[in-house]
């Protein structure tokens, strides 16, 4: 597999998986203060700090969907910039002091997360 598919299949793990990590603070948020609607949690997520740590996930995916979309072709050395940040995400290294803790207890609370981390850490591994 070459470093562009790479990308693209790690990318579409961190989609994935970002919507479990949305999906679980949605699940304790909601505990805490009740049954929002999905614009109101979508305000929250943009809003509130304390849930800032997910847009790790959510700028990689914009950069990486702006790097495919580009008419004039792939550059190499942006692709393994841009798989190096996913394999320093996953490995919680170079990110905002607020994320591994957040990231950690998101993995230690929920199997489905953990095995998806697994899966993207394994996948990035085969380079």
């Amino acid at each position: 597999m070459d470093n562009a598919d790479l990308l693209k299949q790690g990318r579409n793990l961190i989609l994935q998986l970002h919507k479990m990590l949305v999906d679980f603070e949605r699940e304790g948020y909601e505990m805490i203060n009740g049954r929002t609607t999905s614009g109101q949690f979508l305000n929250v997520l943009l809003e509130d700090p304390g849930f800032a740590w997910l847009k790790e996930f959510s700028n990689l995916i914009v950069v990486v969907d702006e790097m495919f979309a580009q008419k004039d072709g792939l550059d190499g050395s942006a692709i393994d910039a841009e798989l190096a940040r996913m394999r320093d995400l996953v490995v919680m290294k170079d990110v905002p002091e607020d994320f591994p803790g957040k990231y950690q207890y998101a993995l230690q609370e929920s199997s489905e997360i953990a095995g998806k981390h697994a899966e993207l850490k394994s996948l990035l591994a085969q380079n």
